[in-house]
């Protein structure tokens, strides 16, 4: 019996594996949204272009106590560039957050392989900076050339008993979020103090100066040029890059966000949520940057420290 090809809808025959005039697969999957069995290895749909969901279009985890990660692809972007890892050693709780730059090839892949080496290696006891050198070694070898290099900004986090270790490189931030008080980012106490290597203090405890109370505290310092751009990535193209690294001690108990800028960009005057479950709160956070425009992938990854939540 004959049929058409699905893309160039040349006569072919029931059997064929190719169609001769194109030679599209004539067992390819079928794509999602117009239904034909066109999809590419790239997950594109040959006949009406549609990037075919995945597992990373929205995931979520929730681990055993109460720490969870929402990341999602967004309402503007075709797929989720973004990734996470959390997971519990029994006696640390590790989450790192990767964003792929979208300028790069394979941003997805770069953003993956990262967080995955990463967490491997901070599950295992590595130190920040050697977690942060494994994931840069593993994304630097996707890359075919200099030019053409995937790439990924870098945030990753080892809560301890009450004591948190936080590296990163580029724009994917963490913030320390205190109980007890209204969350809001209008008075949001920025860290003013040089973020260095080894830089040690405790969050959550008034400056010393003005004796005002935090509501919020962003814990990273972006690495950022003045109009936006980012100075800082892993990659082939990444030059020298080292991570910068802060060991904090809350003075009392709160949440840890870590996100990617598909949050953070919608923060200006945003009233963090003050109850239910970390995996709760996630959820109503991707809520409120999907409902401001969802223009990036969001991930957000919540780590309770003491209180009601761990």
């Amino acid at each position: 019996m004959a049929v058409n090809c699905p893309v160039c809808e040349a006569p072919v025959l029931a059997g064929d594996s190719f169609c001769e005039a194109c030679g599209q697969r004539l067992d390819a999957p079928a794509c999602a949204g117009c239904g034909a069995p066109a999809v590419d290895a790239d997950g594109y749909c040959e006949r009406c272009g549609l990037r075919q969901p995945t597992g990373r279009d929205h995931a979520e985890i929730e681990l055993a106590g109460g720490a969870a990660g929402v990341t999602d692809k967004g309402l503007r972007r075709a797929r989720n560039e973004d990734a996470m890892a959390l997971l519990s050693t029994g006696t640390a709780t590790v989450a790192v957050v990767c964003d792929g730059v979208g300028s790069s090839p394979r941003a997805d892949e770069a953003s993956a392989v990262a967080v995955e080496t990463a967490a491997a290696a901070l599950a295992r006891g590595a130190s920040a900076v050697e977690a942060f050198e494994l994931a840069g070694h593993a994304v630097t070898k996707l890359a075919s050339s200099v030019e053409h290099a995937p790439a990924c900004t870098y945030v990753s986090a080892v809560v301890t008993g009450g004591e948190i270790t936080i590296s990163w490189a580029g724009d994917t931030r963490a913030y320390w979020l205190p109980a007890g008080e209204p969350l809001t980012t209008d008075d949001t106490r920025r860290v003013v103090e040089p973020l260095t290597t080894d830089d040690t203090r405790p969050v959550g405890a008034p400056p010393a100066a003005t004796g005002a109370e935090p509501t919020g505290e962003q814990l990273t310092e972006d690495d950022a040029a003045p109009t936006g751009e980012i100075t800082a990535w892993l990659g082939a193209d990444a030059g020298d890059v080292e991570p910068r690294v802060r060991t904090l001690a809350p003075a009392g108990p709160g949440l840890l966000l870590v996100c990617s800028d598909g949050l953070w960009r919608y923060l200006a005057g945003y009233a963090f949520p003050r109850s239910g479950t970390p995996l709760e709160m996630a959820r109503a956070m991707l809520r409120h940057a999907l409902d401001s425009g969802g223009q990036d992938n969001v991930t957000i990854v919540l780590i309770p420290l003491g209180g009601p939540h761990g």
